[in-house]
């Protein structure tokens, strides 16, 4: 998904929650800078990894851990994405993610450990996530571009790939760059929130409003697509 296509989408995400569009280009504008000390991967890397092949995106549910359990062998020889927190569940199985993607609202200390190892990294820009963007960023060795809800046409390091909650994003990620088939793990939609999302300290009911938006987004691109399933 391109920003044209992408922008009528995130004007009704910002009027439902009352984001600050200022806020979240100040967030972009910081983190491109920021990324221009860093050694960010080709955009071009992305298409390779992705273009054709089957992909598993890793949500945050509930369900996570037990379907990593069940089906760890079945994810052999496909990309992996984790979502944010889901990063620690994949580490905690000793597999690493090839792309995390992360406003580091997990444990953020498990994704700069996945990275050292080689997982690459986009991490988006948000209004309310300046501050950990600007404690994070050079902690990770390399390998990082960002993404934004925002038109990203000024940006050299920064990306609108589509997408809101980290979930969803990854998704949108993988379908951007043409991948062949899309399982997602770990995506639950029954009002449960899961151990992953570290969301001990955080607003239940704003973590249940975004993840209707997640289900929502995931599912325009279902409509549109046959080869995204939930594993």
């Amino acid at each position: 998904m391109f920003y044209k296509q992408w922008a009528p989408i995130y004007k009704k995400i910002v009027d439902d929650f009352g984001f600050s569009i200022k806020k979240d280009k100040l967030a972009a504008d910081i983190l491109e800078e920021l990324l221009m000390s860093n050694k960010p991967f080709l955009i071009k890397e992305l298409k390779e990894l992705f273009y054709d092949k089957e992909v598993i995106v890793f949500g945050a549910g509930p369900s996570l851990e037990n379907s990593i359990e069940i089906n760890k062998k079945k994810f052999e020889n496909k990309i992996k994405i984790s979502a944010d927190g889901a990063t620690t569940a994949l580490l905690e199985k000793n597999i690493k993610p090839d792309i995390i993607v992360t406003d580091l609202d997990g444990k953020v200390s498990d994704q700069i450990k996945a990275n050292s190892k080689g997982s690459k990294l986009v991490i988006h820009a948000h209004g309310d996530n300046i501050n950990k963007i600007k404690k994070y960023i050079s902690k990770f060795e390399c390998n990082v571009i960002g993404s934004t809800q925002t038109d990203p046409k000024t940006y050299k390091n920064v990306y609108n790939f589509g997408g809101f909650t980290d979930g969803d994003r990854a998704v949108f990620l993988a379908d951007h760059f043409n991948a062949k088939k899309i399982h997602l793990v770990g995506f639950d939609f029954n009002g449960r929130i899961g151990k992953y999302s570290f969301s001990e300290k955080k607003d239940k009911n704003l973590k249940l409003k975004k993840l209707k938006w997640c289900k929502y987004l995931i599912e325009i691109l279902m409509k549109n697509k046959n080869n995204i399933f939930y594993f």
